[in-house]
Order: structure tokens, then C-alpha cells, then sequence
């Protein structure tokens, strides 16, 4: 929602500040605002911008370039109601491993799609990727493969490989970003050329009106690499900090109780990953768990 009202404080300001500018010291002449938009320049620009995506990307990234693009609508993938989800689905799984012992959770992890405790929990069970790095966490730990000390640097791994998809996408649009402004240039020269071939010479006004085409350009290149990609990728960047802050907080709390720290005590610690903005105290959390986490 916020991007949304970002974009339109974005586009209002150039809009109202170009009609102020077009009407002189009259009223505002919005009608100049059709003037900005040239259908050959946004077939160059947006050709060279798609051509480079192509050039510099696999397949796989690009995709994730559109989906996170689309993320960014949604806002912070992580809300504090998401968190008290996950806090309840691990103090019940750790609550069933202290009971019974690891191999009493064998049925969930090596499964979790199907494990009826995990079903419970809506939004953790969606989660995919989440889901199976709870499970892939604790699965060397109850099948006896390795030593709970042994278990951080597998988690970590995973994490960090997690993050480098994530900034793959990111890297794209950062660099589209950084190359916009020349590519708005490059549609600039094109017009100009167009004009010193076919226009010159000709009638002063069509002379001027190719040339302001050439410049819109030059105007979109700008525009769109510092008021549109260059943000968008932004965002992306800290909705991937969200994500990786939700894993971080599910491979403290694994690692702390397969170190044998109790259930509610590795809950504590993967609270204490959580930023301000969705962070709940000590007492809250202790009171969430014990009155419906298991």
C-alpha cells in the first residue's frame, strides 16, 4: 500500500510541477503532460532495458526480478501476527521433543507437509521455504547423522545461500537502475538524429517538437532509474531482510533446543532476532506459549 502511495506522491509532484511550468504564470495547462509521452522512445527505452535483462540474467532471476517486483505491493512479508505463529508451532514441536524425546518428532520433520502439528498452523504450513528449513534443521539431529554443536554451521549455510538468491534479483534492478539514465541518452541521440536527418530545415515548430521528443527521453531515462527502479529495488532489498530475518529467528530457536535449552527458553532466544517493529517482550511471549503453544 505504501509503495503505492509513493509512487502516486511521485508522479503527482512531476505532473503538477510540469502543468505549473506549461502554464506559465496562468493556470496550471495539465494538457501539456501528453507532450512527455512519445511511443518510439518508450519502444527504445523499453527494448534496451528488456534486452539487458536478458543479456546479464538466466531465466530464474528474472523471474524472481517479476515476483519480487510484485512483492513489494504487498509490503513487509512478516507482520508480528506471523511471528506469534511461528513461536506457537515451534514450542509445540520442541514441548512434543522434550516429551518424547527427538525421535517423537521424526513423523513431522522428515514429512512436514503432512505433519498434522504443522497443518495447524496456517501461514507457517504455506510457507515453503520456511517450512522445510525448520525441518531440514532437524532432521541430522533426530535421525542421529550429527551433534547438536554440529548443527549451526549447516543452518547458516543454508541461510547464506537463501540470502544470495534473494540479492540476485536485487542486483538486476540495481544495475537496470544505474544504466537507465544512459539508456535515455542513447534514445536522446537517436531523436536528435532524427531530427538533423528529416526535420532540419524544416518548419521551426516541427524542429522543436522533434527535439523535445529526443529530450523526453532523456527525461524517462532519469526518471525511471531514480524515481521508480532505483526505490523498487530498495524495497525488495528490505523485504529480503524480513525474510531473512524470520529464517534467522527459526535457526536460533532450533540450534538452542537442540543444545538442550527448553522450549520456552529457544523460543526466547529466536525473539531477540526480531527488530523493534514486530519484537514482543519476554512477558508477552511467555504468556502467548503457555496459554495456547501447546
Amino acid at each position: 500500500m505504501f509503495i503505492i502511495i509513493g509512487f502516486v506522491i511521485i508522479f503527482g509532484g512531476v505532473a503538477v510541477g510540469f502543468a505549473m511550468a506549461a502554464g506559465g504564470y496562468g493556470p496550471m495547462n495539465f494538457g501539456a503532460i501528453g507532450g512527455l509521452f512519445h511511443l518510439n522512445e518508450f519502444i527504445s527505452l523499453g527494448g534496451m532495458v528488456i534486452g539487458s535483462c536478458v543479456v546479464m540474467a538466466p531465466l530464474p532471476v528474472l523471474k524472481g526480478v517479476f515476483k519480487q517486483a510484485l512483492g513489494t505491493l504487498k509490503g513487509s512479508p512478516y507482520d508480528q501476527a506471523d511471528y506469534e505463529e511461528l513461536f506457537k508451532c515451534m514450542y509445540e514441536l520442541f514441548q512434543l521433543g522434550r516429551k518424547g524425546g527427538m525421535i517423537a518428532l521424526e513423523e513431522h520433520v522428515m514429512n512436514p507437509e503432512a505433519s498434522a502439528l504443522f497443518s495447524n498452523y496456517p501461514k507457517f504450513h504455506g510457507n515453503h521455504h520456511a517450512l522445510e528449513y525448520l525441518a531440514d534443521g532437524l532432521k541430522p539431529i533426530v535421525d542421529g547423522r550429527i551433534k547438536p554443536d554440529q548443527l549451526e554451521p549447516l543452518m547458516a549455510k543454508s541461510l547464506h545461500k537463501m540470502e544470495e538468491e534473494h540479492h540476485e534479483p536485487v542486483l538486476v534492478m540495481t544495475k537496470v537502475a544505474d544504466s537507465l539514465p544512459a539508456f535515455g541518452i542513447v534514445a536522446a541521440v537517436l531523436g536528435i538524429i532524427v531530427v538533423m536527418m528529416f526535420k532540419i530545415g524544416g518548419d521551426t515548430a516541427v524542429v522543436g517538437q522533434g527535439i523535445a521528443t529526443a529530450l523526453a527521453g532523456t527525461f524517462f531515462g532519469i526518471f525511471g532509474s531514480y524515481c521508480m527502479v532505483g526505490p523498487l529495488a530498495t524495497n525488495c532489498e528490505f523485504n529480503g531482510h524480513a525474510e531473512l530475518t524470520y529464517m534467522k529467528v527459526i535457526k536460533s530457536s532450533v540450534i538452542s533446543f537442540a543444545n538442550g535449552l527448553p522450549p520456552l527458553v529457544a523460543c526466547e532466544v529466536g525473539r531477540r532476532e526480531l527488530g523493534e517493529d514486530v519484537r514482543m517482550s519476554s512477558g508477552d511471549l511467555e504468556t502467548l506459549l503457555k496459554s495456547g503453544g501447546g
